[in-house]
């Protein structure tokens, strides 16, 4: 452990969001590498008689128990992508910069913030601090969650604080990636008439790819835009030998109307057509979409009492898990989306405050 995490375990302040997520920015967390601020995190919350807290792996669940009429689950993860010369927390003026200020050390702290502080809320609370949500999705801390003790995920309604820069980013987008291998004919470069160039093939499955038109359906009021991209080529045997085989990746980001399998019948017969005998076409994977789920109260009324703007997510989050359990999930956290992952990331103190307040509103006032 070095001096800077040293420092950053014995100092988690209370009362000042900006200097607690400058703490939180220095516990280095990369992916696979969240015990640190587990410990971190879990030392605070067991400070909090008001608080059940179990830790699973470096997965923490601090819940109250108030007999309440609902219960809100507010889940954030700890880990960060690996820093970019900007492991250590800095500030200029109102933003803080650093590796996860924005995804998400910021709402980490939001969080922590209305753990120890909020111990007698309208609603039944339960936090959920996470690893490995950077990584490929078997990885997930909350499937670890899931698996040890399904029951400490039961909720009404959850809200994940991924940076949304003050929105409501509502449910997510599924992806989807698929393998396309197109077969072809080896013969010598010098006869190239006595083969069939798996590669030049590609050209016409790209057209189709580059050429698709975003589906912009409109779900419970809110408008989301599909994409599909080409992620990845691969193909080639030698410098004098027509290839017989070349590989596509493609990603598809689809609308909350869909489901994975819906997706996959869509693209497969978006394809067929430039396809022949021979070639294949695999789901390498997929993760589901997850619809807004507006109609919740609890939602309605952060959404109402502080003005927020409402969107649709665009991109894929943990959302999708809740849905997928029939709990009605949102984005809410402070920062930047649009930072994320960058070398020049930060968190304003301005949306770290107005984050923090709205959701005390909430707590405190309920629906």
């Amino acid at each position: 452990m070095n001096s800077a995490t040293e420092t950053a375990l014995a100092e988690l302040p209370g009362g000042d969001l900006f200097a607690l997520t400058a703490a939180l920015v220095n516990i280095a967390s990369v992916s696979h590498n969240e015990a640190a601020i587990t410990d971190a995190l879990e030392t605070e919350l067991r400070r909090c008689p008001h608080l059940l807290v179990t830790r699973i792996g470096d997965n923490l669940v601090a819940r109250t128990q108030l007999g309440r009429r609902r219960r809100l689950l507010l889940a954030g993860h700890t880990d960060t992508v690996p820093a970019s010369g900007n492991g250590q927390a800095r500030t200029e003026g109102e933003r803080l910069y650093g590796v996860g200020s924005a995804d998400m050390k910021g709402g980490i702290a939001t969080m922590l913030e209305l753990a120890r502080g909020l111990t007698a809320p309208l609603t039944d609370v339960t936090y959920v601090f996470y690893a490995c949500e950077e990584v490929a999705l078997i990885h997930s801390g909350l499937r670890e969650i899931l698996a040890a003790q399904p029951d400490l995920l039961d909720a009404d309604v959850a809200l994940l604080g991924e940076p949304t820069l003050g929105a409501l980013e509502a449910g997510c987008q599924g992806t989807m990636r698929f393998e396309v291998r197109l077969a072809g004919v080896r013969a010598h470069t010098a006869r190239p008439w006595m083969g069939r160039n798996a590669i030049h093939r590609l050209r016409d499955v790209l057209e189709v790819v580059a050429g698709f038109e975003p589906r912009r359906p409109v779900v419970e009021g809110c408008a989301y835009r599909e994409a599909l991209q080409a992620v990845h080529v691969e193909g080639g045997v030698a410098g004098n030998v027509v290839p017989d085989q070349a590989r596509l990746r493609v990603n598809y980001r689809f609308a909350p109307d869909r489901d994975c399998e819906m997706a996959e019948v869509f693209v497969r017969e978006l394809l067929r057509p430039v396809l022949a005998d021979g070639d294949r076409v695999e789901v390498v994977d997929c993760s589901p979409s997850a619809r807004p789920g507006l109609d919740d109260p609890l939602l309605r009324a952060l959404v109402e009492r502080n003005g927020l703007e409402v969107r649709a997510k665009l991109g894929w989050t943990d959302v999708a898990f809740f849905s997928e359990r029939g709990v009605p999930a949102s984005n809410f956290g402070p920062g930047d989306p649009t930072l994320a992952h960058t070398q020049g990331e930060y968190v304003e103190r301005a949306s770290l405050l107005a984050t923090h307040a709205a959701l005390v509103d909430l707590l405190t006032n309920g629906s």
